[in-house]
């Protein structure tokens, strides 16, 4: 870094990735810093530098080997390696910057007198993140797999049993289904679907009730779809359907004459995808050979359901928002709840690279066919069709809140259909 950089990040103030500090503070409180950093999106912390931008300049010897010991090697865990370096501002004073990246491993804590502390970046201060924050920096490092959490007030009578049996004896493999209430539970816990309980019978996981519960939304308020369409731009228009869309991801299957399986009671995707045809596809203009009129989709409908099912399976259940995916007049927009997880971002989701936030949901929607057998439905599927559909790539947003996805209809002034 060179001294006009530095002179730069010193007149642009403190903010959400850049802290400053006197080089005589204490090193849990330099940890604290670095801490809630790597917790947020990473940064940097200016030594040498007051909270109102003077240059006091550094003054400690063996600066740099007390930040990399003592600091990160005793205070900061689990190991974070940060980038050093000094930069002289005059012939008195230079300044020590500390350079750290988004953590990989979340959550980041302070070790000091025998407890460990969390901390998150607000604004330009570091705080002591809630228990809400824990969860959902635990979720986000993949230490927790929030999935498998329990639903308070669910059972067994929650779940849809025809569609367990459906799945165990076609995707499992199972010759032999339980046969009494008891045996139901003690498969479905080991399987994931519900969790024992010390003061009564087992209960229902997220993922149990999301994928198989009859009405998942009575107990989950933020399972399910809230789907709306527009006429205009924007939500300042016209809605056109606004609804929120309940009900099992699994869909209930036969066996078919042919040696597969249909679809005999629809599931979550189902459902919504019925719910949007109206308004993302349209009947052509001419009748074909039988008769019919060909029905035409703004989008390609394989892309339509990647991004549905990559909502459904990959959002963040610390999050009390249900997915929201809006029709606009020239553009459709899907919006799963919860930041990318890991150190994972649009650029390397785009490439290819696969990181499940939800493995169980991930693995009985593969067991359905709902999700690409590689894992890699946006770079195979919702990228290419798009493009081949309209000439258009599709959008990704991706914050602490959210994941946008935008996909746009290729229509050079676009007016509302449906």
């Amino acid at each position: 870094m060179t001294r006009s950089e530095l002179l730069e990040l010193i007149a642009n103030r403190e903010n959400s990735g850049m802290e400053f500090k006197r080089d005589d503070i204490r090193p849990e409180q330099l940890a604290k810093e670095v801490v809630a950093l790597a917790n947020f999106q990473g940064g940097r912390v200016l030594l040498g530098v007051d909270d109102d931008g003077t240059i006091a300049g550094v003054q400690r010897a063996n600066l740099e080997h007390w930040v990399m010991d003592t600091v990160f090697g005793r205070y900061v865990h689990p190991m974070i390696i940060p980038f050093y370096a000094e930069v002289q501002v005059d012939e008195q004073h230079r300044v020590a910057v500390i350079t750290v990246s988004q953590g990989a491993t979340k959550p980041y804590v302070v070790r000091s007198q025998d407890r460990e502390d969390i901390y998150i970046r607000v604004g330009s201060t570091s705080r002591l993140a809630t228990r809400e924050q824990q969860a959902r920096l635990y979720a986000v490092g993949g230490m927790l797999h929030a999935e498998l959490l329990p639903v308070s007030g669910s059972g067994l009578a929650d779940l849809s049993l025809d569609r367990l049996k459906d799945y165990l004896s076609t995707s499992v493999g199972d010759k032999i289904l339980p046969a009494s209430d008891e045996e139901w539970r003690d498969r479905l816990c080991g399987l994931g679907f519900m969790v024992e309980r010390e003061d009564g019978p087992a209960i229902c996981t997220i993922a149990g009730l999301v994928l198989f519960g009859h009405a998942p939304r009575r107990l989950l308020h933020q399972a399910g779809v809230r789907w709306m369409a527009f006429k205009g731009k924007d939500k300042s228009y016209e809605a056109l359907d606004d609804r929120l869309i309940d009900g099992p991801m699994a869909a209930l299957r036969k066996a078919s004459a042919g040696g597969g399986s249909v679809i005999v009671e629809n599931g979550l995707l189902e459902n919504l995808v019925e719910a949007m045809r109206p308004f993302v596809s349209e009947e052509a203009a001419e009748v074909d050979a039988s008769m019919r009129r060909e029905r035409c989709w703004v989008y390609p409908v394989e892309a339509l359901r990647e991004a549905i099912v990559n909502a459904l399976a990959h959002r963040d259940w610390t999050r009390y928002e249900e997915i929201e995916i809006a029709r606009y007049a020239d553009r459709l927009e899907v919006l799963s709840p919860g930041a990318l997880q890991n150190s994972m971002t649009v650029e390397k989701m785009v490439a290819g690279q696969r990181s499940a936030r939800n493995p169980l949901i991930v693995e009985v929607l593969r067991d359905y066919g709902y999700v690409d057998a590689r894992g890699m439905g946006v770079r195979n599927k919702i990228i290419p069709l798009l493009l081949e559909h309209n000439g258009t790539e599709p959008g990704f947003t991706a914050t602490e809140d959210h994941l946008r996805l935008v996909l746009r209809s290729g229509r050079v002034n676009a007016e509302a259909h449906g």
